[in-house]
């Protein structure tokens, strides 16, 4: 539960880089998934059972809130997993789970772990909230609702006293950013029919996301779909109206991404901090959000559009099959060395050419996502303005970096 009275800001965590991205960048709390039972299976860069202890060290270190997604379709020989996932988070005091089988649901109640309700389960009015509340402290509600129907929910939470377990007021959660599906609440079968791999089981192969060609079977008569990618919806940004949001009483936003780099992680949870804080602070301004845009461009994104929230025409297309970000990272090379004393790292350059005055970002499970601006730089111990592949660069540094981190180049897409 949020102690602050301000909206809690819940960041994506896909790996350690993502994990250190969010906890560097002002998150609230971060959530994750753990091996295969969760909405991001398919994704490589899942955690493992034996993460558990180090996410939580990291997140108590910042008073960071933990939440375990635990969210597919659950199946019988699924069980004793569910129950090894719930005893090890709740050893390693992960604060909640977040959950859509009553499977998971009555597992983490028996041991006392506190629950959240997955978006899946597509909680659409204040009825299905008095059910869960018996259960649940914060609940996700659809993501096809509009603030006006967000509001009159939280609002009669108020008016009845609706509590959790924990003797609270339920919270209520919205998702605020990133990726939106066709599907409702993301339940979706298109993966599971094509190519025998459920999304509901968190390996969607994302059909909707490709171009496709209408046949009229019994003319044979062709239309290719133009200028739309009219299943893959554009991605979800609320930072132009973050304060009807946050007027309309929910308590949890929630930014979607743990399958995008550590980079898109730290950007959209350092613009969302600098815009809730701005809410707070009576800052919020129509300039500090055309800034706010600008920077949210800048990373992995379909273009952006209000999601249902405002009451608008349902769905707003992308007309590309990727991303529409103004910038992009380019691979140079990876650390070799970090001089304490005069705070300077030294890289290796693999790929591409750096030069003083270059952007360029530093990732790393334990140091994140950085980016600087290169100043002095120094090539075989002499001054240089260039190093190129094969060369050994160092230059200063604000932080720390790590054997192995990675350098990128920031560049204009």
């Amino acid at each position: 539960m949020t102690t602050t009275g301000r909206i809690e800001l819940m960041a994506p965590a896909g790996n350690f880089e993502s994990l250190q991205a969010a906890l560097d960048n002002g998150c609230d709390s971060v959530y994750f998934g753990v091996e295969q039972l969760n909405m991001r299976a398919r994704a490589t860069v899942n955690f493992v059972l034996d993460d558990l202890p180090e996410i939580a060290r990291r997140c108590q270190e910042k008073n960071v809130r933990t939440y375990l997604t635990l969210n597919t379709i659950v199946y019988d020989h699924d069980l004793s997993i569910v129950k090894t996932l719930l005893n090890k988070a709740k050893e390693a005091n992960i604060t909640a789970v977040i959950a859509s089988d009553q499977a998971v649901i009555m597992a983490a109640k028996t041991i006392g772990m506190e629950v959240h309700i997955s978006t899946q389960l597509n909680v659409t009015n204040i009825e299905t909230v008095k059910f869960y509340a018996m259960f649940a402290d914060t609940i996700v509600l659809s993501r096809e609702l509009s603030l006006r129907q967000v509001k009159k929910i939280t609002e009669q939470i108020e008016k009845e006293q609706i509590k959790g377990p924990s003797g609270h007021l339920v919270e209520i959660e919205i998702f605020g950013h990133g990726a939106l599906c066709m599907a409702v609440s993301g339940k979706c079968y298109l993966s599971l029919h094509s190519h025998n791999s459920s999304a509901n089981r968190g390996a969607c192969k994302q059909n909707c996301r490709k171009k496709y060609t209408v046949i009229d079977q019994e003319s044979g008569f062709e239309i290719e779909i133009d200028n739309e990618y009219m299943m893959s919806p554009k991605d979800l940004c609320t930072i132009d109206f973050l304060d009807q949001v946050i007027d309309s009483g929910v308590k949890v936003l929630k930014i979607e991404g743990r399958g995008r780099a550590a980079d898109y992680v730290a950007t959209v949870t350092r613009t969302y901090r600098e815009a809730i804080d701005s809410y707070y602070e009576g800052t919020f301004t129509k300039e500090k959000i055309s800034t706010w845009m600008e920077t949210l461009s800048t990373v992995y994104n379909r273009g952006f559009w209000s999601g249902y929230y405002l009451g608008q025409k349902l769905g707003e297309w992308s007309k590309d099959p990727g991303s529409h970000a103004t910038q992009k990272k380019v691979y140079v090379g990876k650390g070799m060395h970090f001089y304490q004393k005069a705070s300077i790292g030294e890289f290796k350059i693999e790929a591409y050419d750096i030069k003083k005055g270059d952007k360029i970002l530093i990732t790393g499970p334990s140091t994140g996502a950085q980016e600087m601006v290169i100043g002095e730089m120094y090539v075989n111990d002499q001054v240089s303005e260039k190093a190129t592949k094969g060369d050994s660069c160092t230059f200063k540094l604000p932080f720390r970096i790590r054997l192995s981190d990675k350098l990128y180049k920031i560049v204009e897409a």
